[in-house]
């Protein structure tokens, strides 16, 4: 007999007189006669009820099963006798599939975020926890989906890489020499004994690789993990994270802001569509103000600023910040959400950002000042998107490679494609945990990916 998962019985507008159902134990409490058993296969936040009858050949053992213990459930899906829950399965049979110890570490109590942290492997069974990854799941689908709808094309671009995409060095080497035997030449590393006879890494941006396929196939984006090997212990940064990157051809940088501003609308309102049981513990338990947030990011029209004004509402707030405001300097989580929560009561859209804190790859605007580069910021989480329009002038390209100390030969073949029919072209990077934590009001990276990669933590 095929099983059905709890959350389409749940739906279900009828019940039905033969049902199988494979679960954890979440309670179990007995009665006289009979015993309760609220059971949870992790495909919805609500458990279904199990009314087991003493008259079942294997009741004693039934009367064992403890909290994360797994089961089968054949019986009647009817109407619930009790309140607070439509339907009840009456048991014809149960199948004890595994029994857990009395050392189970998921009691009927709330445990703190730091505990489950250390059970990694089990917090997913908690009604937090699954909310969370089921609302990740159907995030990913939404990503998918949207840029489908909209004729972008899927490309999968490398996670091992020559290159370092933000020039800011912080990336993970991959090798396959001997630390302790690893050849030096000129006290420099040889890498020609390893793999690639080359330094390889792990990416922290598919951007380059999609910029190449964008001046092919047009619109395409890529959605994969990255890495950034930046010490920082922080609620917004992880080792390992994943990013959604649109590449799209023949577009400026108002395009690339107005598309942007759309895909977090629609993946917001997608998930408010698709996920209310979920999203309403996070608005009753994580944050009371998230459905307003939410609201109002959906309903709002993103602020445009330059970050010259940006700067000089920030020197001119009377607020005494803890990082240092200027010209000349990138912004700080604390100034992004004075911007979004407190001056403007929005999401802020960022643009025009001095060169000289930003990569190489950014089209240089004709101020010579600055370049065509946009964050899009939003209230609780600050910078959420970061993207440019693309510089698409071969000798301009070259000139802030220079300018930065950069070694060309590595780029030998993105500087070839702004000889060959290279076009106007932008794109951005969304960071998908912290859009996640936007979704959730969850206050920490580490909640929002299954297995969390931070320094001095590789567990699982």
């Amino acid at each position: 007999m095929k099983r059905t998962k709890i959350n389409l019985l749940l739906e279900r507008d009828a019940g039905l007189e033969d049902v199988l159902v494979n679960g954890w134990v979440r309670t179990r409490r007995d009665a006289k006669t009979f015993s309760f058993i609220e059971i949870n296969d992790g495909s919805a936040l609500k458990n279904i009820q199990v009314i087991a009858d003493a008259t079942l050949p294997n009741y004693d053992d039934i009367r064992k099963l403890s909290t994360g213990s797994a089961v089968a459930i054949r019986g009647v899906l009817a109407p619930s006798q009790g309140g607070g829950q439509k339907w009840e399965i009456q048991a014809k049979q149960v199948e004890i599939i595994s029994l857990a110890p009395e050392s189970y570490p998921l009691q009927k109590k709330r445990h703190t975020d730091e505990f489950l942290r250390t059970i990694a492997h089990l917090r997913p069974r908690t009604n937090k926890y699954g909310a969370a990854f089921r609302i990740r799941s159907e995030l990913s689908y939404a990503v998918h989906h949207y840029f489908r709808e909209r004729g972008f094309r899927y490309i999968h671009t490398p996670i091992l890489t020559g290159s370092d995409c933000e020039g800011a060095g912080e990336m993970f080497r991959v090798t396959t020499m001997d630390l302790a035997a690893v050849p030096v030449i000129d006290k420099h590393t040889d890498y020609s004994a390893d793999f690639f006879g080359t330094e390889a890494n792990l990416t922290v941006s598919g951007q380059l690789s999609a910029e190449m396929f964008a001046l092919s196939l047009g619109d395409v984006y890529t959605f994969g993990p990255t890495f950034r090997a930046e010490n920082s212990n922080t609620r917004r940064h992880a080792a390992e994270f994943w990013m959604i990157e649109p590449e799209m051809a023949f577009c400026d940088l108002e395009g690339n802001m107005d598309l942007g501003e759309d895909l977090i609308k629609h993946l917001i309102g997608f998930i408010m569509d698709h996920c209310p049981d979920d999203l309403e513990l996070f608005a009753r338990f994580v944050d009371k103000k998230l459905r307003g947030t939410l609201d109002n990011i959906v309903n709002s029209s993103f602020v445009r600023l330059p970050y010259r004004e940006a700067i000089a509402i920030l020197e001119k707030s009377g607020r005494k910040f803890t990082y240092p405001v200027s010209f000349g300097l990138d912004l700080q989580t604390e100034h992004e959400r004075f911007l979004t929560e407190q001056h403007f009561k929005k999401p802020v859209i960022l643009y025009d950002y001095p060169k000289s804190i930003k990569p190489f790859y950014m089209r240089v605007n004709d101020d010579q000042e600055t370049v065509a580069a946009m964050d899009i910021l939003v209230p609780s989480i600050g910078e959420i998107i970061g993207g440019s329009q693309r510089e698409e002038r071969l000798a301009v390209v070259e000139a802030r490679m220079n300018e930065m100390n950069m070694e060309k030969e590595p780029y030998w073949w993105y500087l070839e494609s702004r000889m060959y029919g290279s076009v106007p072209h932008s794109g951005f990077g969304l960071g998908f945990e912290r859009l996640l934590m936007l979704i959730t009001g969850i206050s920490n990276i580490r909640d929002v990916i299954p297995f969390p990669r931070t320094p001095g933590s590789i567990d699982f």
